[in-house]
């Protein structure tokens, strides 16, 4: 079926105060796994190219992007395609020729007021380009060329005035906010600021996006939908089930040469584990029932 926008999924998610879930893509197995593990839900879903994972792919947008979007035409489900923890002003605006109808514009490195103006300037260009925009505030840590943070640390987390006065002067569609997880996280024990969120979720008329979604178990992941959060960003997870499945496939099999063996076996730990993701986000059945 034809792309569908993120802001389309991530408003109808709020209005039944779920959550639309969205996975960064790294390779053709991990889009295909995400559009099956999403069919198998029979629930939309979103697919993330991360400025990382074009920087991977020899720094060009277009080649995984038109395999997202030539997957997602096929699918069974919904598919929307957002153009993750975008620093690169250039990047940013190939986005609409890509085929993403939302980015995520990351100047959350920067002190508030430089984040502030970077970020009002991304929005104003991508509004213009009908681009729906998030951006984010606090320090949630764990992304590549960022000193280590304690996501438990004094100032760490966002703070709901300052998120509020922000938002309006920025005129993003979105905030992703600092309440305990950590980007890249490979064990499922963060625990989230709920009291946090529910100041925010009040405070704020936008939706609320989770990162670092991979390190929260599954009752913190239900509990923080419940509590306001309506996207859930998951890149960790899929390359952990990945790559577990690829060293015990070789482990059983040294003989191996053909990739498609050992990648078959990856991209279906990562299908089990979408749709593992997406119940417990829509449901609130644990990911590994």
């Amino acid at each position: 079926m034809p792309l569908v926008t993120t802001g389309e999924l991530v408003t109808r998610a709020a209005h039944r105060r779920s959550a639309v879930a969205a996975f960064n893509i790294i390779t053709l197995e991990h889009i295909e796994a995400v559009i099956a593990g999403a069919e198998s839900a029979q629930t939309p879903v979103v697919l993330q190219v991360s400025e990382n994972a074009v920087k991977f792919r020899y720094g060009r947008l277009l080649p995984l992007a038109r395999a997202a979007v030539a997957a997602a035409e096929r699918a069974g489900v919904p598919v929307a395609l957002h153009l993750d923890h975008v620093q690169s002003d250039d990047l940013l605006r190939q986005a609409p020729g890509a085929g993403f109808s939302s980015v995520m514009y990351d100047a959350a490195r920067l002190p508030y007021s430089q984040n502030l103006a970077a970020t009002r300037a991304a929005a104003d260009w991508a509004h213009a380009q009908g681009i729906w925009i998030e951006a984010e505030l606090g320090q949630i840590g764990g992304k590549e060329g960022r000193p280590a943070l304690d996501a438990h640390a004094p100032g760490a987390r966002t703070d709901p005035d300052r998120a509020r006065a922000f938002v309006a002067a920025s005129g993003v569609d979105a905030l992703a906010v600092a309440i305990g997880s950590t980007h890249a996280m490979t064990t499922r024990t963060a625990t989230l600021d709920h009291d946090r969120l529910e100041r925010l979720a009040a405070a704020l008329d936008v939706p609320l996006v989770l990162h670092g979604s991979s390190g929260v178990p599954d009752a913190e992941l239900t509990r923080a939908v419940a509590g306001g959060i309506t996207k859930v960003n998951i890149g960790t997870a899929l390359n952990i089930a990945m790559t577990g499945a690829i060293r015990t496939h070789l482990a059983a099999h040294p003989e191996a040469v053909d990739s498609r063996t050992y990648l078959s076996a990856g991209r279906e730990a990562m299908v089990r584990a979408v749709a593992g993701i997406i119940r417990t986000l829509t449901s609130g059945t644990p990911a590994g029932a």
